[in-house]
């Protein structure tokens, strides 16, 4: 076969061959790639802060070091905020469930059982057969010992990639540019033309995806406050706070934020007040997101089809686990430039074209 490949061929088919060798092995590391892919996303969010001090004549490493303090104290005054309320409404949430299916049981039991169909929900009864079984030799005990250890060593991979993602980023930041050339220096020169066009398009829209879709979760942030305050709920701000933040998670943001409003219903209001403060101020936020603030401020141009924002949730899921949930729609997006090149090409290509 040697013979039949010119020289040229041969080069070809060994760097093609080099580089699916490389994919595979990314492929099997994606365990361990969390941290890297989290301190890369935030390390692009963060390097423009970082060139303009260093612009303004802060050493780089002084800027960086500034840049990641930030970030950080960032997030633990949003932890301060929020964990502090948790604790406090958990205890109570126990406490209110049963009464809640009591009411439930009161409202719908004798309905039911006309039809012949369920009986009263005995809660006490229900914790002592829980029990029971715990205490039972019949595996149950085991299997949530079994799950607890589970649950620990999940906890500790998830303190070791948090412990990770502020070292990783730190060098990312310190060697940004250079990483940048030396990526750029890989791509043959024959396509150095290309691949620049296509970076800067990715990088415009991926910039122009990241400024609106913070906006967006700062608008949001401030509305399920206020409107939830106004509702009258104790705990409007962390729980508005929260569901503004959750929004970057297509779908399951939203999801998660109204749970938690749920829950703050649950545990302040009796009767149904509570409930349908939530539908109205979650279905009218969900409104403003999907018709106003995403169109306006994210942009149609890098709008996805439904179908394929779930596609996607659910293979960079698989792939990489949450922080593949976070990165599912600007990858998507980034994806969207290189196929539509690929279906610009074949569209003007003789395979197409021919008759």
């Amino acid at each position: 076969m040697s013979s039949v490949l010119k020289p040229d061929q041969r080069q070809t088919l060994l760097w093609v061959s080099v580089g699916l060798v490389l994919l595979a092995l990314l492929w099997l590391l994606t365990p361990i790639l969390t941290p890297f892919v989290a301190a890369a996303v935030v390390g692009y969010v963060l390097n423009p802060g970082v060139d303009w001090m260093e612009q303004r004549r802060i050493p780089r490493v002084l800027a960086v070091l500034i840049a990641i303090a930030g970030m950080g104290m960032l997030i633990a005054a949003l932890l301060l905020v929020v964990l502090p309320i948790l604790g406090d409404e958990l205890p109570l949430l126990r406490q209110r469930i049963p009464v809640l299916l009591a009411k439930i049981d009161m409202a719908i039991g004798p309905w039911l059982r006309q039809l012949g169909v369920g009986t009263n929900i005995d809660i006490s009864a229900l914790q002592k057969a829980v029990a029971s079984r715990l205490a039972a030799g019949d595996g149950t005990g085991g299997a949530v010992l079994t799950w607890l250890r589970i649950g620990g060593s999940a906890l500790l991979g998830w303190a070791a990639t948090l412990f990770l993602i502020p070292i990783v980023l730190f060098y990312l930041l310190l060697d940004w540019h250079g990483l940048r050339r030396r990526i750029a220096d890989t791509v043959p020169r024959r396509w150095n033309t290309l691949f620049g066009d296509m970076a800067a398009e990715a990088d415009s829209l991926l910039a122009q995806y990241l400024r609106g879709q913070l906006l967006v979760m700062l608008l949001l942030a401030s509305y399920y406050s206020i409107g939830l305050a106004i509702a009258g709920f104790d705990v409007a701000l962390p729980v508005g706070m929260i569901t503004g933040l959750l929004v970057f998670i297509p779908y399951i943001g939203y999801g998660l934020g109204l749970a938690l409003g749920i829950i703050a219903a649950i545990l302040q209001f009796d009767g149904g007040y509570g409930l349908g403060a939530v539908a109205v101020v979650y279905g009218l936020g969900q409104f403003i997101e999907s018709f106003y603030l995403t169109p306006r401020l994210v942009g149609e141009r890098i709008g996805l089809h439904p179908l394929t924002v779930i596609f996607a949730l659910l293979a960079f899921g698989q792939l990489f686990g949450f922080v593949g949930i976070l990165l599912a729609l600007p990858a998507s997006a980034i994806l969207s430039v290189v196929f539509g090149r690929l279906r610009r090409h074949y569209l003007n290509s003789s395979f197409y074209n021919q008759s």
